[in-house]
């Protein structure tokens, strides 16, 4: 791994990345896009506001001019410094001033616009309330695969996460857990991840015996004991890019039926991935997996989709799930993570992150599958 950070992307890589989401708006039918402060904005940017308050902050992308980041004018310098700045120009505004009628003259009075998802309710019902004659859209609705596919930089950078958090589950597998809450467990994880590079830590999830038949039930205060199966579900953000890996241990050697379900969920995730190739529709790669578990006689306990896309945040498109028909494409990356679920009792799910390839599928994630045996 070269160590390349979100920092280590160009001007030019960012202004790549905005012109491309001009022209995927402009081929939706959209006049453009109005990006808020969140993983849009970072993706296409680098900027990412040290807070995000009530004022203002839009990226502003249409197909006939250049970008535009409207920003308050005590956040500007900030903005400027930010490593996609010299592709865009800033447009600041001051308190007291009227910043939907500054952005509103950036825009198509009558045009239809995708809004990021996290834009606040209060921001455009003021863009509303200054163009009423404008339409709006959800960009994820509108553009769902906009960040889907990953260039060779991106590609690095979340091998390099999911190696981090493969490294945590090798260490995590060596503590004790009879005795232990679930959430000191939990704790130690996110202190793992930590330790092996994570700025963020988003979940840790510790479902232990019959707990792990809740798919997110993180953690909570029950002590685990000898016998319990416990589902660890666990990632975050590693130099801006996600980890989500799932591995079931076992305290205590498992009986017969425990074996059992884990082998058929180890089929079924062997399956899912065996299933990605390009072309493939991404409900492909549910049904072979879904299928493994429906014909063991499982099927009704497999109660989520099998993946969702992962990259600068843990979940976004595509998903994979029945009536999905987006077709797979080299560099998407995603989770395969089947699962069963039987109540009172006890879950198992294994998950790995996978990322199409030019004749198949890689993985992301390179620990055992087999059920490990903890203390």
């Amino acid at each position: 791994m070269s160590g390349r950070t979100p920092t280590s992307f160009t001007a030019d890589d960012y202004r790549s990345r905005m012109e491309r989401a001009a022209r995927a708006a402009a081929d939706a039918g959209l006049a453009g896009l109005l990006v808020a402060p969140g993983p849009d904005l970072v993706w296409l940017t680098g900027y990412a506001p040290t807070a995000i308050t009530e004022r203002l902050t839009l990226l502003v992308l249409t197909p006939d001019r250049p970008p535009v980041l409207v920003v308050p004018t005590l956040e500007a310098p900030d903005a400027a410094r930010a490593p996609g700045a010299e592709a865009l120009s800033l447009r600041d505004w001051t308190d007291g001033k009227d910043p939907y009628a500054a952005t509103a003259a950036l825009l198509d009075s009558t045009g239809r616009y995708g809004v990021s998802d996290n834009a606040w309710a209060l921001h455009l019902l003021g863009l509303q309330r200054a163009l009423p004659d404008t339409s709006h859209t959800a960009l994820t609705e509108a553009l769902p695969m906009l960040r889907a596919v990953k260039d060779a930089a991106e590609l690095e950078l979340m091998a390099a996460a999911g190696a981090a958090a493969d490294a945590a589950f090798e260490e995590i597998r060596t503590v004790p857990f009879a005795g232990r809450r679930e959430s000191e467990v939990g704790a130690d994880l996110a202190g793992l991840l930590r330790r092996f590079g994570h700025a963020q830590v988003d979940f840790t999830i510790v479902a232990s015996g019959p707990n792990g038949a809740n798919p997110h039930h993180e953690v909570g205060d029950r002590v685990i004991e000898d016998g319990d199966m416990v589902v660890l579900d666990f990632g975050g953000l590693k130099d801006g890019y996600g980890s989500d890996t799932s591995r079931t241990v076992h305290v205590g050697e498992p009986d017969d039926e425990e074996r059992a379900v884990h082998d058929i969920v180890r089929a079924a995730q062997e399956a899912g991935f065996r299933a990605v190739r390009p072309g493939a529709a991404c409900q492909d790669v549910d049904r072979a997996a879904r299928q493994v578990i429906a014909d063991a006689g499982y099927g009704e306990y497999f109660i989520h989709r099998t993946g969702h896309g992962i990259g600068v945040t843990t979940h976004e498109p595509p998903y994979m799930i029945e009536g999905e028909e987006q077709p797979l494409v080299p560099g998407m990356c995603f989770s395969v993570e089947p699962g069963i679920y039987l109540p009172g009792r006890f879950g198992v799910r294994i998950e790995d992150i996978v990322t199409v390839t030019e004749d198949g599928g890689r993985r992301l994630n390179d620990t055992t599958r087999e059920l490990v045996v903890v203390n």
